[in-house]
């Protein structure tokens, strides 16, 4: 049955695999059957093994493994720019939760998520690590964009107008975990939203609940120093040293933001093996400062890259979380071999499948694993001349050089057009929407 699946030969000027030691390819092939990478091998090879295939030339272009963006609020991109400049318990208090209160619903969040999609397709990103409401919303989205998710089971201490308390977010995230479970485009995390709105007995239960589920635990944490300065107060104890009491410290736990930490923290996390998810532009937007990349490199932590989402950021555009990280590390620093090129495309790539526990199918371009392939154009004036091309990508190309992305060897983007989304209906369906909530505000 195998042999029966259809066969794809992607022909690029230049092959980044991202498995660790393997240089960048020039004249080399990927080939795609069915939904997995079924081999990379030199182009001739490729032409000769492969003559009766479909071929898809891609002379100027560079083919890198599908992006992960480790963390965003998809639906919340229909809150684009409603609350800029601001500090984050402000925009959070006054402008974000009175606006999701009123407005959250069900088709909110699939439009806002679809069109997150969109923008994620279109920026060379093929998976989204989600946290928001209404979790069926986001995985429909998911499946019918065909983009890869990781799908929140999303607690928070206080009622909105999607639950009235954490144990009716729990049962309703666990409702949509088991519709479903089985859709292989979908992951799902545990997700407390933050040690200032989420209780040490609920944090024990979505402990528990990851542990029972096999799940990775999604959460923000130290994200501002009046977050820290908060935990001192009520609890004692800063917000790291807290969790670890409740033992949700280890290796399935997806740390975000993580900006405020001191050296015991940093060899906490590492000790503990947690997934630290740095999002460079949102911490600056907001003003909450800059995670210390080069301890958290030096002392081993699996740092990766996300955007946040389109309220706070307000880009989901993985691009540019990828050059900021690099160069964000080398000016606080002063040391430029501080996240080189390669680094930083490994916390999008090869780290972030680690973080999501999907290190084993994802994450690089090799042989067996599922075929989350994109090419970026390196053809245009402004991307020449090309002397590296994986530095090429971090310093000089954008989501804009983006041509082409297949998810599971199907293609979501074909020169830069969603094969999938229909675009003009989906930005009517969000007009609507903006529209009625700037007349009810």
């Amino acid at each position: 049955m195998y042999m029966t699946q259809a066969v794809c030969v992607l022909m690029p000027r230049w092959l980044i695999t991202m498995t660790p030691g393997c240089p960048v390819l020039e004249q080399h092939a990927l080939v795609m059957q069915g939904q997995r990478i079924a081999a990379v091998l030199p182009r001739d090879e490729a032409l000769a093994r492969y003559a009766d295939a479909q071929r898809v030339e891609l002379p100027d272009h560079v083919l890198i493994p599908g992006l992960i963006n480790a963390h965003t609020h998809s639906a919340m991109s229909l809150l684009r720019g409603v609350a800029d400049d601001l500090a984050l318990m402000d925009w959070l208090n006054n402008h974000i939760w009175p606006l999701e209160r009123q407005w959250v619903s069900e088709d909110w969040v699939y439009q806002g998520s679809l069109l997150s999609a969109a923008e994620a397709i279109r920026g060379g990103v093929t998976y989204l690590n989600d946290m928001y409401f209404f979790p069926t919303a986001m995985a429909r989205a998911a499946v019918d964009s065909g983009i890869r998710a990781g799908v929140s089971i999303n607690v928070i201490d206080f009622p909105t107008g999607y639950a009235s308390g954490p144990d009716d977010y729990i049962a309703k995230g666990l409702a949509a975990y088991e519709q479903y479970k089985g859709e292989a485009l979908l992951d799902w995390t545990s997700a407390p939203h933050a040690p200032y709105t989420v209780s040490d007995e609920t944090f024990v239960k979505l402990r528990e609940l990851a542990e029972r589920l096999d799940l990775q635990l999604h959460c923000h944490i130290h994200e501002t120093q009046d977050e820290i300065d908060g935990s001192l107060k009520q609890h004692g104890v800063r917000p790291l040293e807290r969790l670890h009491k409740l033992g949700l410290l280890n290796s399935r736990m997806m740390a975000v933001h993580m900006v405020h930490l001191n050296e015991a923290e940093i060899q906490l996390v590492a000790q503990q093996g947690v997934h630290l998810v740095h999002n460079p532009s949102s911490n600056l937007k907001l003003a909450s400062g800059v995670a210390p990349l080069k301890a958290l490199e030096a002392a081993g932590v699996n740092t990766v890259l996300g955007t946040d989402g389109a309220a706070s950021n307000n880009r989901q555009d993985m691009f540019a979380e990828v050059r900021a990280a690099a160069l964000l590390a080398k000016g606080v620093t002063g040391d430029p071999l501080t996240v080189n090129a390669r680094t930083a495309l490994e916390m999008a790539t090869v780290r972030a499948a680690r973080a999501m526990g999907r290190a084993d199918d994802l994450g690089t371009l090799e042989v067996g694993k599922l075929a989350d392939v994109v090419a970026v154009s390196l053809g245009a004036l402004e991307c020449q001349p090309v002397y590296h091309a994986d530095a090429q990508l971090v310093y000089v190309a954008g989501r804009e050089h983006v041509s082409d992305v297949w998810v599971a060897g199907r293609q979501l983007l074909r020169n830069r057009e969603l094969t999938t989304i229909d675009s003009g209906a989906l930005l009517a369906r969000c007009g609507d929407i903006v529209a009625r909530m700037k007349a009810g505000r």
